[in-house]
């Protein structure tokens, strides 16, 4: 919402002359300090000026004019040659000149130069090029009488006047007008506020104006119709009108459509104009039916649907109620110029159910000005003030008559009054607040008070919400108000002392310390987006049968083409890689840890509990049991070097090896030894893909994604990744504390031949179990094939490291201990010793 401080002054008593201060005093209540708009950079001579001669010049390949411009006082006249390439004005037209001399915002300098054969002396300005909006389709003409040649146009245009620009979050749809941001300007500096309703008369009227009838009460509570005849169909708007419409960003298009928006912004109630010759019969607010077409002002046809809430006469629809307004009934914008024609409006001012007009803008994807301000709810007592404000200001401009009668069907909903302890704001904040500062601060807000004793014999207020505040629904709401005009910068903080063993859960522990582990490792935490569509698990080559197709549908996605929370961290882990591949970086070490989401085989049904109270233990217990398991996962994708190249040596690519350490490093920051073992799972390369195991447990797999996943999904060559479920790690009670031994360890290497489909894990595993408590680590330093061990078997050559924790290891004690190891490992595996 863009306002310049002139419009807040109308409303507002003592506001600063410092936008800045302006600024600072809105954010003290709570809104968004959007922007503060700077004032244009203009110097120089610019000023008001009337077109006296236009000569065209048709020898250009577009048209050009030259205009002769008086540019000065009656008393001292003056004219100007100025060339110009707009059309939208003719001669006796007001307009501003920016005279040699001048600089316009960008900066842009004038001077009198020589163009299409003439010399152009000056610059005959538009608004944007004047910083006072983005409309470059003509030159600004100022509508008569707005002032005399040669007078300064900076005052008149309004250019020393600053703008403020709020963020207004849905929760405040009073403030998406003048007149609501003016009330929140006037409590935050504690100055007086008028309400411009209280401005405008509305006398009673017997009569309609025109018959109106409501079929559908809870999408229409109230319709209010007021017909205004006879206004001139060349009459322009006012400057003063314009030039805030442009402050506010709109673009000034004809008296009628100007008049409607200024009201909507200076009140907050949108209004619609009819061409009252166009209507035919009574007006009816009723909901579509199947099959019913729309052809709205942007003149696009639109097919309806049976929740949309229309405005219809005898010839079928004639708007979307409270979206925009429909053709067949538009007050003709050529109708400028016709000097003996006038057109009879008929000004509708309703009020909307919120819920209806946002389902209607969404399903339409039509959002205006008007639906922006009733799907956040509208003060249900302005439609008669704004329709009689508007019907004034088209007669003041336009001429014409206010026909007698007003048409005002339905009623306003009344809001419930709101009782609430004196003091529970106070007690809310911990601060004690100045005696009647809370009947005080509710009064500005405008709600109704009253002073009463509670049950408990404490004061108590009951306060009646104003009509444009729908939201002040419970105590709760109250106190916020009181809290927010009192400034929360009053209120201390104090930050809660944490009771002794509290803390981080184990399991969140666990996942910082895999978190961190892996980041010290070199790889780089991203998040993904966490949804899929169907087409991804094709992709990756999985099985029609696959569990992991399974999948939850989002109800509302971000996008409809992936509208299914994932089963697996790789689909988005992969997508990253592949943007930032596309960004020019080729070594990538990428890592997430998150949840997916896995759903019941069997669906259990979910309750659908009252809201007037809360949920049965059952109710609750039954939502639980309904709710997918969300495990935590953790994922790895490797491409491009794992060891970059330098002076050192050629580097080295990432390979299956480093996403099976990268599991093993998740499993040792998590407290346990994970044990790889051979695997098969799509995406993975079925010769090059690892079981992450806990015992005989898998937890997750790991290796080179397969050739065709890589090629449907665009990857590097030779991606590799790992994924691991990280809730299925048992948590570690406690991990006991390492005890260094100060002996010398006794290193053995013993080279065991095996069939080549014999794990080398499970060959390791059988030398640890059998090396016993001496043992202190074995390590597989070689592996060779070829003929000196057969065909179909390979040599692994282990490193065995014995150590004790109370003496040094004689050599016949660790030969002993070898030979322990080997002989386990040749009963489990058949190996022979080389």
């Amino acid at each position: 919402m863009r306002v310049p401080l002139s419009w807040l002054s109308d409303h507002v008593a003592d506001v600063p002359d410092d936008a800045e201060a302006v600024g600072e005093a809105f954010v003290r209540v709570g809104l968004e300090l959007e922007e503060i708009h700077p004032l244009p950079e203009v110097t120089g001579p610019l000023v008001v000026g009337r077109v006296l001669a236009i000569e065209e010049l048709t020898e250009f390949k577009k048209p050009i004019r030259f205009c002769q411009v008086e540019v000065g006082s009656p008393a001292r006249p003056a004219t100007r040659g100025i060339v110009c390439g707009a059309r939208n004005f003719e001669v006796g037209d007001l307009i501003v000149a920016a005279l040699p001399g001048a600089v316009l915002p960008g900066p842009f300098p004038i001077a009198a130069r020589e163009t299409y054969g003439r010399t152009s002396d000056g610059m005959i300005c538009s608004a944007k090029e004047l910083g006072l909006g983005q409309d470059h389709a003509g030159i600004l003409v100022l509508p008569p009488g707005t002032a005399e040649t040669g007078s300064d146009a900076t005052e008149v245009l309004g250019l020393t006047d600053p703008v403020v620009e709020l963020a207004i979050t849905p929760d405040r749809g009073y403030c998406f007008a003048v007149r609501g941001i003016a009330r929140e300007l006037a409590a935050s500096l504690d100055t007086d506020y008028t309400d411009p309703v209280l401005r405008v008369d509305v006398p009673a009227e017997a009569g309609s104006s025109w018959p109106v009838e409501i079929a559908d009460e809870a999408g229409c509570p109230r319709f209010v119709a007021r017909r205004v005849t006879g206004v001139r169909a060349d009459a322009p708007s006012p400057w003063w009108m314009q030039r805030r419409l442009l402050a506010a960003g709109m673009r000034p298009i004809s008296l009628t459509v100007d008049v409607t928006n200024f009201v909507m912004l200076d009140l907050g109630q949108p209004l619609h104009a009819y061409d009252a010759s166009r209507l035919q019969g009574t007006i009816v607010v009723r909901r579509a039916k199947a099959g019913e077409k729309l052809t709205t002002l942007d003149d696009v046809t639109r097919t309806l649907d049976p929740d949309d809430l229309l405005i219809t006469d005898d010839s079928g629809p004639i708007g979307l109620a409270g979206v925009m307004g429909g053709a067949s009934t538009e007050i003709p914008l050529d109708a400028a110029g016709e000097t003996d024609r006038t057109i009879d409006i008929v000004i509708e001012a309703a009020h909307f159910a919120p819920t209806v007009i946002a389902r209607a803008a969404r399903r339409h994807k039509l959002p205006s000005e008007a639906s922006k301000r009733f799907e956040r709810s509208v003060d249900a007592q302005l439609p008669p003030v704004a329709a009689e404000r508007a019907a004034r200001l088209l007669v003041e401009y336009g001429g014409g008559t206010i026909e007698a009668g007003r048409t005002d069907v339905g009623a306003a909903p009344v809001l419930p009054p709101v009782p609430m302890a004196l003091d529970l704001p106070d007690r809310t904040a911990g601060v004690t607040y100045e005696r009647g500062a809370t009947v005080a601060r509710l009064t500005q807000v405008g709600c109704r008070v009253e002073l009463q004793t509670g049950a408990n014999g404490k004061a108590a207020v009951v306060a009646t919400p104003p009509t444009w505040r729908p939201d002040l629904a419970q105590p709760a709401d109250l106190v916020e108000e009181v809290l927010r005009l009192e400034g929360y910068e009053t209120i201390p903080s104090v930050l809660p002392s944490a009771p002794a063993g509290r803390g981080l859960t184990a399991a969140q522990l666990r996942r910082r310390a895999v978190s961190r582990a892996l980041a010290e490792a070199g790889h780089v935490e991203v998040e993904p987006f966490p949804f899929v569509g169907d087409d991804v698990w094709d992709a990756l080559g999985l099985d029609a049968d696959d569990i992991r197709r399974s999948t939850v549908t989002v109800a509302n996605p971000l996008d409809a083409d992936r509208n299914r929370l994932s089963t697996t961290l790789l689909p988005g882990l992969l997508e990253t890689l592949v943007r930032n591949k596309a960004r020019g970086f080729d070594d990538l070490a990428l890592y997430t840890v998150g949840q997916v989401v896995l759903p019941h085989r069997n669906p259990v049904t979910m309750p659908d509990p009252a809201v007037d109270g809360r949920p049965t233990d059952a109710e609750i217990a039954q939502i639980d049991a309904a709710l997918p398991a969300q495990p935590v996962h953790v994922a790895v994708v490797l491409a491009g070097a794992r060891e970059p190249q330098g002076w050192w040596g050629k580097g080295r690519p990432a390979s299956w090896e480093d996403a099976v350490e990268a599991g093993r490093l998740v499993g040792a920051a998590a407290g346990v030894e994970l044990r790889v073992m051979k695997a098969e799972l799509a995406p993975w390369h079925p010769g090059r893909c690892a079981s992450l195991r806990v015992g005989d447990w898998p937890v997750g797999h790991a290796g080179e994604l397969h050739p065709k996943v890589v090629e449907a999904l665009g990857l590097p060559p030779r991606t590799c990744a790992m994924e691991l479920d990280l809730d299925a790690i048992p948590l570690q009670d406690g991990r006991p504390a390492p005890q260094v031994s100060p002996y010398p360890p006794v290193s053995v290497d013993v080279a065991l031949v095996t069939a080549d489909d014999v794990p080398a894990a499970d060959v390791a595993a059988a030398l640890t179990e059998g090396g016993g408590e001496l043992l202190e680590a074995v390590r597989l330093f070689d592996v060779y094939t070829g003929d000196q061990v057969g065909e179909g078997n390979r040599s692994l050559a282990y490193a065995l490291r014995f150590r004790a924790k109370d003496r040094t290891l004689t050599s016949e004690e660790a030969n002993a201990a070898r030979d322990a190891a080997v002989a386990l490992a040749t009963e489990r595996c058949a190996a022979v010793l080389r």
